[in-house]
């Protein structure tokens, strides 16, 4: 059974830093691509960011230069580091694994930028 397992995500002022991270287990984790994607109240999930396989990263506009994606195969973990966060980064953060045409995700954590 596959699981993928989101932490990290808290309350953090305007200007912060945050890493939120995802730990999967029941698949081969160096086979998927792995995305981040966020979803604010009111707001259709948005894509964030994707590590592939061969660790070839994508970054949306609006965090590019902000948030940083990276991946431990031997941990089975994909993180996404945030940094100079901004009140709408708030959101539920979500994580997705992908392979041969299947799509697993996370249930989600809570970031929430606020002073």
């Amino acid at each position: 059974q596959v699981h993928l397992v989101e932490s990290g995500g808290g309350l953090v002022q305007p200007g912060g830093s945050l890493r939120v991270s995802c730990a999967a287990s029941g698949i081969i984790f160096s086979g998927y691509n792995l995305a981040w994607y966020r979803q604010a109240p009111g707001k259709q999930r948005e894509w964030l960011s994707t590590i592939t396989r061969g660790g070839t990263t994508l970054l949306t506009d609006s965090v590019r230069g902000r948030f940083t994606i990276s991946r431990d195969n031997a941990k089975s973990t994909v993180y996404l580091q945030m940094s100079s966060l901004k009140p709408e980064d708030t959101a539920v953060y979500y994580c997705k694994a992908s392979a041969n045409s299947r799509d697993y995700w996370g249930q989600g954590t809570q970031v929430t930028v606020s002073s």
